[in-house]
């Protein structure tokens, strides 16, 4: 006998064997996020809709036996044991624990989980806005006291996935995270150094004698974290070519190398010769060492604190307007661009994740690039006529 719905009911129906069935929806699995869907049985379809109305209504209570013992203290820190950090990164783990430890707790740590509104966390997050910057250094006077909004939107996020979870394992009915309003993301201007700049900034590395490190972030537009983790077995002088496989960071004050961020940050980049003749060179003045480019007081890896500051003074000696170290990553990507490098080559270069990414992020020089696409047409046309 074949299986039959009834009529108005998607989620009744009648079996094989003549009784009738009603499924729903009974949460989700902590572990994998997995919808557990579970059933009643009955004899006529009347029995089954009363059992599957009290079934969804137990299934959506609150476990009463656990949802007024936690605060949002506690079940964040169980949250972030049990479910964030076995997955994390050890730069994200310190992010978190920023999160956790400088502000969700002492903001709003206190209240009962299940006592938690919509109204407490959004004043919680305007609060952090105006006065959430932590003064780490008494004699540095602050001129803002809040927090960027990048950070308001991290913290949002955090705090959304552990009351999200709250809600699967019926702490609480509804995630109040949900409702809150964020300030929105400002994006940031773009900065690059000048193409008429590049000369003086790698004339004044080779003075300090960082020419091939500055070189070879130029012509790859690789992050400072790839960079400085870099090691002499990672080159390969025939197939001018370089494995990117980790990166380096400093947390908790200690220099951590780990793999990098997502997977398509590991990949091998192909490198112009010169790079390839002033690593070689490079590699001559310290023969026996592991690094790429160790550092020059040390001997050991280099510091990526300490290496942006070298950046920053090269800029300052040749009377550039100061821009991060990043955007020298921009600097490599736009003259790419501009230079007729196909978009997909470019992405992969930058181990971005799609072309459409890469796309987005330099729309000021992809702009002028149709503008440049648009003229070479028309002068096309206009000598045809």
């Amino acid at each position: 006998m074949a299986k039959r719905r009834a009529q108005g009911e998607g989620n009744i129906r009648k079996r094989a064997d003549g009784r009738w069935e009603g499924r729903y929806t009974a949460g989700h699995d902590p572990v994998t996020g997995k919808r557990i869907t579970k059933n009643v049985l009955g004899k006529t379809q009347a029995e089954v809709r009363q059992k599957l109305k009290q079934a969804i209504e137990n299934s959506q209570s609150l476990d009463m036996t656990r949802a007024g013992s936690f605060t949002v203290e506690s079940w964040i820190k169980l949250w972030y044991e049990i479910y964030a950090e076995p997955r994390l990164r050890e730069k994200t783990k310190a992010y978190y624990l920023n999160y956790i430890n400088n502000h969700i707790i002492p903001g709003i740590g206190s209240i009962k989980l299940d006592k938690l509104t919509t109204l407490q966390i959004q004043m919680f997050y305007n609060d952090l806005r105006k006065n959430g910057r932590i003064q780490r250094y008494k004699h540095i006077e602050n001129k803002d006291n809040g927090l960027s909004v990048r950070v308001i939107h991290g913290v949002h996020m955090l705090l959304n996935n552990c009351l999200e979870q709250a809600v699967s394992e019926r702490l609480i009915l509804t995630n109040p995270a949900k409702g809150c309003k964020l300030p929105k993301i400002e994006k940031r201007e773009m900065k690059i150094l000048p193409e008429e700049q590049i000369g003086a900034y790698l004339a004044e590395a080779e003075r300090r004698g960082l020419l091939a490190v500055y070189y070879l972030e130029l012509t790859t537009g690789l992050r400072r974290g790839e960079l400085l983790a870099l090691l002499w077995k990672d080159l390969d002088v025939e197939n001018r070519t370089i494995s990117v496989t980790k990166q380096v960071a400093r947390i908790n004050g200690e220099l951590v190398v780990s793999t990098p961020k997502t997977q398509n940050s590991i990949r091998t980049l192909a490198i112009p010769q010169h790079a390839v003749d002033l690593l070689i060179a490079e590699h001559e003045k310290h023969p026996d060492n592991p690094y790429m480019f160790p550092s020059p007081k040390t001997g050991t890896m280099f510091d990526p604190d300490s290496f942006r500051h070298t950046h920053d003074k090269i800029l300052k000696a040749i009377g550039a307007e100061h821009i991060r170290f990043h955007d020298l990553r921009h600097t490599f990507a736009t003259l790419s661009l501009k230079n007729g490098v196909d978009v997909k080559t470019l992405s992969n270069a930058l181990g971005h994740y799609s072309a459409g990414f890469t796309l987005n992020t330099y729309t000021h020089a992809t702009t002028q690039m149709k503008q440049a696409a648009a003229d070479t047409i028309g002068e096309v046309i206009n000598r045809a006529m």
